[in-house]
């Protein structure tokens, strides 16, 4: 029969007991990762959110009933046990718990879509979606965890430089960039998108005299690629700062991903353990390299790339093969770049524009923005854009805009470069690509 929790409440999770709890009588509560019956003595290994506890039952210490009872218990069986505190060098924690009271609080199904114990690996998809089964394994837990300490350093670094957290909106009229990544949805009797970025907005902002603000949310893009690296709805951490050019805020990336790293070497010890990670703070100054030599550099090992391309994934690769590490690509041409992106005065072929690489992934891109109206109708035109389509945009442009720059910031693609994962999907909890789209 199953037991409702009741006036039961966890006393301590799994990190919290020690061997200085010698004889104290505690209550935890969890999964059943694993059970072993040697016959005379049985031993049952619960898992919390932090990690394992080892219930150890000797026959001949326990009653009857409670023995049988936890000789029948299920893997994946949501269990509370209270007992006493015992040391013991080779259980987890060098601690264990010799019950006194077992508590069946919900029975699991078997067999299992998978093992969370990870003895038997299983494929992504499997995984995927079994995704909360999946999650109670260590090694994926602490990817989220990780990620966790990785927004909230964000987060911290940025409100103590000044920033404003802001939310705008995802459902959009038009394209925020131009082309043809969108998302439609029906929007009552007219047609709308999901948003591909908070860009339009965010400059908004900047006429409104917030001076520095930021966003974390989702965005969505219809790419149909199918790679490791990509996903059609991620989250952007994103910024942007009035009377800052792309100096200013490369400064302020370089500086956010030396905190969040340091953070998380300091805070998830643990986690990077589990996933056999050895994080290390990367030297600053971060490299920079001008787009005009990493053509040289990229064709320097058999890739072929002319002025004015993109970086296609053999391009990357090179890089990722030259470089070891976190470095920005500048110079970019302003003709790749999107309308708002503002040119060199004296260059006007190169942009401000930079991008944050991490060996051969991109996991930042930023830029001064364009901040006079009429320059910014023009550039709208040349992207063979109407600026009617952006009349509300353009409009916070002709009552005071200042100069202003900023960037955005896949936390997927930043986690990955934290955990040493080589899948994006593996940084989500229910990732959507072209051919998922549940659980």
């Amino acid at each position: 029969m199953m037991n409702s929790l009741g006036d039961l409440r966890r006393s301590h999770y799994s990190k919290e007991i020690n061997p200085d709890m010698n004889d104290e009588e505690i209550l935890v509560m969890g999964w059943t990762h694993e059970i072993r019956d040697l016959g005379g003595i049985i031993f049952v290994l619960l898992r919390d959110r932090d990690g394992l506890v080892q219930i150890t039952a000797p026959s001949k210490k326990i009653e009857t009933d409670l023995f049988e009872k936890l000789r029948k218990i299920k893997k994946e069986s949501v269990i509370a046990v209270k007992g006493k505190v015992q040391g013991s060098p080779k259980a987890p924690g060098g601690v264990e718990v010799i019950p006194s009271q077992l508590y069946i609080l919900n029975e699991s199904k078997q067999p299992l879509p998978l093992d969370p114990t990870e003895k038997v690996r299983a494929e992504i998809d499997t995984r995927l979606d079994s995704r909360f089964l999946d999650l109670r394994k260590p090694s994926i837990s602490a990817i989220f965890k990780i990620k966790s300490t990785m927004l909230h350093s964000v987060r911290v670094f940025l409100e103590k430089n000044g920033y404003l957290e802001i939310n705008t909106p995802k459902l959009v009229a038009s394209a925020t960039e131009g082309g043809t990544e969108l998302f439609p949805i029906t929007y009552f009797e007219r047609e709308a998108f999901l948003g591909q970025s908070p860009q339009l907005y965010k400059q908004i902002m900047m006429s409104s005299g917030f001076d520095r603000v930021y966003e974390i949310a989702p965005i969505f893009r219809a790419e149909e690629h199918d790679t490791l690296r990509h996903l059609n709805e991620v989250i952007s951490i994103d910024i942007e700062s009035s009377f800052m050019d792309q100096h200013d805020v490369m400064d302020v990336l370089e500086k956010l991903v030396i905190q969040t790293i340091t953070d998380v070497t300091e805070n998830c010890e643990t986690e990077l353990e589990v996933l056999g990670r050895d994080l290390q703070v990367p030297e600053t100054p971060f490299e920079k390299i001008e787009y005009d030599d990493l053509i040289d550099m990229v064709n320097s090992k058999g890739v072929p790339i002319e002025h004015g391309e993109d970086l296609s994934r053999a391009a990357e690769k090179a890089m990722g093969e030259i470089m070891d590490g976190y470095y920005f690509i500048t110079g970019w041409p302003t003709e790749i770049k999107p309308f708002y992106v503002l040119h060199e005065e004296e260059t006007p072929e190169k942009s401000q524009a930079f991008d944050l690489m991490y060996k051969d992934l991109e996991i930042s891109s930023g830029a001064t923005r364009v901040h006079q109206h009429d320059l910014l109708v023009e550039k709208i035109k040349g992207k063979g854009l109407n600026p009617e389509s952006f009349e509300r945009y353009l409009a916070a442009f002709e009552y005071g805009m200042p100069p202003h720059a900023g960037w955005g910031l896949g936390a997927e693609r930043f986690n990955m470069t934290l955990t040493g994962l080589n899948n994006i999907r593996e940084t989500v909890l229910f990732p959507r690509d072209r051919r998922r789209l549940t659980p």
